[in-house]
């Protein structure tokens, strides 16, 4: 019998489950709150772009340390501590909010050490699964993290919107309590067995996901898809500029602008289980890459709430299908003594394509204009899949999803 709840029967999954969602919605009202109070402020965009650059850096510089840390001292310990640290970081946004304070410098220092924390919890959050939960009911238990995140992404944005619009503490407090309530929940999960690793921790062995990646051309090409059509066609850094003065929506405006993309991810996620896709997967996938990068343009012309938000709704669900595919096909061609590097590979690419391109949007509206940047970049996006429909064969006769690597 298929229990579509089997993963709660284990309190210590429960526990982590609720954790990891208070978090990340912690984490999206802080987001939607910052950027929307710094550029509030100063008006000026490439503080916005600032934002995704203090983020991202961490988990790039600290990319040989984050992972090694979770397996070395136990990935219970450092989810926790990674969340108490985000904690500090949102009791110190209420401090600067409620002082009147809220200098950029203060709070881009502030969001450099969340972004340090950030690159901590991930990797031990991921492996702390598997840690919790029985391997028979694992499968369960990933479709359920993978729904809280949507969940988050698209009802963290709209409450922290209506409680900045409140007040500026109501959000970052109400933040750092869920970020305690995490905590706590994260150390009250018994100590569970976790296996120490007995291949040396060396650089080779990071080394080792980039040089396959590198061999093998239908993963190269999957992971840089996704990699350069985000970075260039990402339109979420520069929501606040359209919430404020291109659609005049204010607060609670852009609180629904950025849940939008979510909102179609999770239809489309609801759709592929009820109708897998069964052939021309890799086909179905660039076509979709494009319109992510043409739905984005939309998004860049609208004048008009409605039509930016359905925009954005497709934005996510095209997105949605890109990101399906390209995941079962990295997991299908990749043989499993080297799967781990290869996803470690994986993660960077994808914080660089969000943080970075949050960066890079931010600083280019700076200088020609949130509407420049975002149009030019969804075309461009959409110029990147009929490039590498040519630069990466591989991808466009990729079929059946079922089927991997022939070579092993």
């Amino acid at each position: 019998m298929n229990d579509r709840f089997a993963a709660f029967r284990h309190s210590s999954y429960s526990r982590y489950f609720t954790s990891r969602f208070f978090t990340a919605f912690a984490a999206q009202i802080v987001s939607v709150a910052v950027a929307w109070q710094i550029y509030d402020q100063t008006q000026n965009a490439i503080y916005l772009g600032w934002i995704g650059l203090v983020q991202f850096l961490p988990a790039l510089l600290l990319v040989f340390v984050t992972g090694l840390a979770s397996d070395t001292f136990g990935r219970r310990v450092v989810m926790g501590i990674s969340i108490i640290v985000e904690m500090s970081c949102a009791a110190a946004l209420l401090f600067l909010a409620a002082t009147n304070q809220f200098h950029p410098i203060w709070v881009l220092a502030i969001l450099t050490v969340f972004g340090v924390a950030r690159a901590f919890l991930a990797p031990a959050a991921s492996s702390l699964a598997v840690n919790v939960v029985p391997r028979d009911d694992f499968p369960n238990a990933v479709g359920w993290n993978a729904s809280a995140w949507q969940m988050a992404s698209i009802i963290g944005p709209v409450v922290g919107s209506l409680l900045y619009g409140i007040a500026h503490v109501a959000a970052y407090g109400t933040a750092v309590v869920m970020f305690a309530v995490a905590a706590v929940l994260i150390f009250s999960i018994p100590k569970p067995p976790q296996k120490a690793g007995s291949e040396p921790k060396t650089l080779g062995m990071v080394l080792g996901g980039f040089t396959y990646v590198w061999k093998q051309k239908i993963v190269l090409g999957a992971i840089s898809l996704d990699l350069f059509a985000v970075l260039l066609g990402g339109a979420v850094a520069l929501m606040p500029v359209y919430a404020r003065d291109i659609l005049q929506v204010g607060e609670t405006g852009l609180g629904l602008l950025r849940a939008a993309p979510g909102i179609g991810a999770l239809i489309v996620t609801g759709l592929i289980t009820s109708f897998p896709i069964r052939d021309h997967a890799g086909i179905i996938m660039l076509v979709c890459v494009a319109l992510f990068g043409l739905s984005t343009a939309l998004f860049g012309y609208s004048t008009v709430a409605w039509l930016s938000i359905l925009a954005l709704v497709l934005v996510g669900a095209f997105d949605m299908v890109s990101v399906y595919i390209r995941e079962i096909l990295l997991q299908l061609w990749t043989p499993d003594h080297v799967r781990g590097r290869v996803n470690a590979v994986n993660s960077i690419f994808l914080g660089a394509s969000n943080e970075l391109g949050e960066a890079r949007a931010g600083f280019m509206a700076a200088k020609w204009g949130a509407v420049f940047t975002v149009v030019a970049g969804g075309y461009a996006a959409a110029g990147i899949a009929v490039a590498w429909s040519v630069l990466f064969p591989g991808i466009r006769k990729a079929r059946n999803l079922h089927e991997g690597n022939p070579n092993h």
